[in-house]
């Protein structure tokens, strides 16, 4: 099985937990904003992915 155009993690802050829903990618939780973008970057630096902003609170990091 190939994992090129999945979607790897979500990363979101703590109050927008019911903007997402368990699925088959892992989802990250952060207390704020500068933690939402670390977590983001670094994932996408360790699964060489892209973070996708979804422009509300939500980020997804997907393997092209």
């Amino acid at each position: 099985m190939d994992i090129n155009d999945y979607i790897l993690a979500i990363v979101t802050s703590k109050e927008n937990k019911n903007k997402v829903d368990n699925g088959s990618a892992p989802i990250f939780y952060a207390e704020d904003e500068q933690e939402l973008e670390y977590i983001s970057m670094m994932i996408s630096r360790l699964t060489k992915s892209m973070v996708h902003d979804l422009g509300n609170g939500v980020y997804i990091l997907i393997k092209h």
